[in-house]
């Protein structure tokens, strides 16, 4: 008996096939919907918000602890030309960065990786941008204040996908401030996904460079 009605099509719409979230889902709720994906062929197979017990379900899949992805069915090759770098704010930014990093890898593309790039030590910054030469999207993850999109934007051609994180202290709402900070950004070439979202970074990047 299926507990989910499988999009087996989505693939062929849009380019990336149905991702599922494994956050609120039972053990054996995420394995029956897994198993039926797999019986489509649906590759890559991408669960996110998984925990490490959901993730022993599946042997044969990667989990990645850090970004909380499965994936299962990694592409070897991308089927999109293109290069995407994923920047951080800090080091505290690591587990939305590494759930867009590993979302990209599971498509095939192997993402430049440039960390602590914040404003706070503004050197930093350039020194980043410098090293994005040839870079086709950027996908900026930040939060405290939350500027690195906006620094970045001013100083590199490529668009930029800004991640707002939910790190700061009290007055940062858990990213509210970062998100809206993103948002009110006064560079153009600057768009933004919700609060913590790597992957929802990571799948705008690929249709980026799917055009490119």
């Amino acid at each position: 008996m299926s507990v989910a009605d499988i999009d087996r099509d989505r693939g062929a719409r849009t380019g990336h096939p149905e991702v599922v979230l494994g956050s609120g889902k039972s053990q054996s709720d995420l394995q029956l919907i897994v198993e039926e994906m797999l019986e489509t062929g649906i590759a890559p197979l991408i669960v996110t918000r998984a925990t490490a017990e959901q993730a022993e379900l599946f042997p044969d899949g990667h989990y990645d602890p850090e970004g909380k992805v499965i994936v299962i069915r990694a592409l070897k090759s991308a089927r999109a030309s293109g290069r995407v770098a994923v920047v951080s704010g800090g080091t505290s930014d690591a587990p939305v960065v590494s759930e867009a990093a590993t979302v990209l890898r599971a498509f095939g593309i192997d993402p430049l990786i440039i960390v602590d790039a914040g404003v706070a030590g503004v050197h930093r910054t350039l020194k980043a941008a410098e090293q994005m030469d040839g870079i086709d999207v950027v996908i900026a993850v930040a939060g405290m204040e939350a500027s690195l999109p906006t620094v970045l934007a001013g100083l590199i051609s490529a668009p930029i996908i800004g991640v707002p994180t939910s790190v700061g202290y009290g007055a940062s709402f858990d990213g509210l401030a970062a998100l809206l900070s993103m948002m009110a950004s006064c560079a153009p070439g600057v768009t933004v996904v919700n609060i913590d979202n790597g992957f929802g970074a990571a799948l705008a990047a690929l249709r980026i460079i799917g055009r490119c």
